[in-house]
């Protein structure tokens, strides 16, 4: 049995073992349609967010204890060790976040920052022909699809922090993401002025990730202002009013022109500075950077083994704001079949954001379109 075949196998079964422990209520809202490369059919399983806003599927606070640990055993088996903790401190921060804001914000329900307010849901049967599931909440979105017993996807990949950066006991820091941030500037301050001069988009950074949270991403697509990822208006006009003045406020301190925006929009050209325009360090940089990206899926899930001298060099590399710590930036890591965003602007530069996508094969629906040819 091939690694992905055995890790499909692991997932169908924490799948199976989930579904059977739930109610028939529970099972109503933890189930849904088998993924299919028809729009009208899939076009929920293709919907993801990393706002804290309803994710669709049966939330942690929905379930008993037990039932929430045979949900974590199934995250678990899409998720390498280091993924799964990343995973479960962004949950965990959301206490954090709660104390930041002083215990205040509400987004029209009982508690705004919310660790219960994470959903699971599966998609047709577990070990059947198509099949898969999704995880998400604030800062979270995992998204895994097997046909015909294997893996074949496992994008979009969404890992956050709210706050990026909080005090330990002792004075250690807790930083979840920290070489996802760390790598990339240790690269851009690599380089060489003539390199630094292209590899540098825009002396600012944009408000979020410029892709967004599409389900495909086009060329020319720009920031979607935050107010824009969620899935619906609130009914509270009150707190839709406070959710906008936010998204408002925080595209105004990104300071983006029309022309920044145009600068720094999505191409399938990528922009930047390429791998083979590196010399050896810095390609190591580049190689450890990807790594914190492929190595949050088990080993039989991660690209990284692939990355020869030929797939590096194709890696573009861009970056927009300044270089320092501490200060509003992004980044983006572009090639074959990979799209890599990476922001940390709001709060201070103490929020941020991070997404994993394959810009052929999101949600599989490449395997799926093979699949229907070949069975229809």
């Amino acid at each position: 049995m091939t690694p992905r075949r055995q890790t499909a196998l692991e997932m169908a079964e924490a799948a199976s073992a989930w579904l059977a422990s739930l109610t028939d209520d529970q099972q109503a809202v933890a189930n849904g349609a088998v993924p299919a490369y028809d729009d009208s059919i899939d076009a929920e399983r293709r919907r993801w967010f990393y706002t804290p806003t309803d994710h669709g599927g049966l939330t942690v606070h929905q379930q008993r204890p037990a039932q929430q640990r045979a949900a974590m055993k199934l995250v678990a088996t899409g998720l390498s060790m280091a993924g799964y903790v990343t995973v479960a401190t962004a949950m965990g921060l959301e206490n954090v976040l709660d104390r930041v804001e002083g215990f205040v914000t509400r987004f029209d329900r009982e508690r705004g920052r919310d660790p219960g307010l994470y959903y699971l849901r599966v998609f047709g049967e577990p070990g059947g022909a198509a099949w898969g599931w999704r995880f998400g909440g604030h800062h979270v979105s995992l998204n895994n699809l097997v046909v015909d017993g294997e893996l074949v996807a496992t994008t979009p990949c969404f890992m956050g922090a709210d706050p990026a950066s909080s005090p330990l006991l002792g004075g250690a820091v807790n930083r979840p993401l920290a070489q996802v941030e760390d790598l990339a500037r240790e690269l851009v301050l690599s380089l060489a002025p003539e390199l630094a001069a292209r590899a540098v988009l825009l002396d600012k950074a944009p408000s979020d990730l410029v892709t967004g949270n599409r389900t495909a991403v086009a060329e020319g697509d720009q920031v979607i202002p935050m107010a824009g990822i969620w899935r619906e208006r609130f009914p509270d006009p009150t707190e839709q009013a406070k959710l906008q003045s936010l998204s408002d406020a925080i595209d105004k301190a990104a300071g983006l022109t029309p022309d920044d925006h145009r600068t720094i929009h999505y191409t399938a050209t990528p922009k930047g500075i390429a791998g083979r325009d590196l010399d050896s360090a810095q390609r190591e940089l580049l190689l450890a950077l990807l790594g914190t990206y492929f190595d949050r899926v088990p080993d039989s899930a991660s690209p990284l083994a692939s990355y020869d001298d030929s797939a590096l060099d194709a890696v573009h590399f861009a970056w927009a704001g300044p270089t320092g710590p501490g200060l509003a930036h992004y980044y983006r890591l572009q090639g074959p079949r990979l799209l890599i965003e990476w922001d940390n602007t709001q709060r201070g530069a103490n929020h941020a954001h991070s997404v994993w996508r394959d810009p052929e094969s999101d949600f599989g629906l490449d395997v799926l379109a093979q699949h229907r040819a070949a069975h229809h």
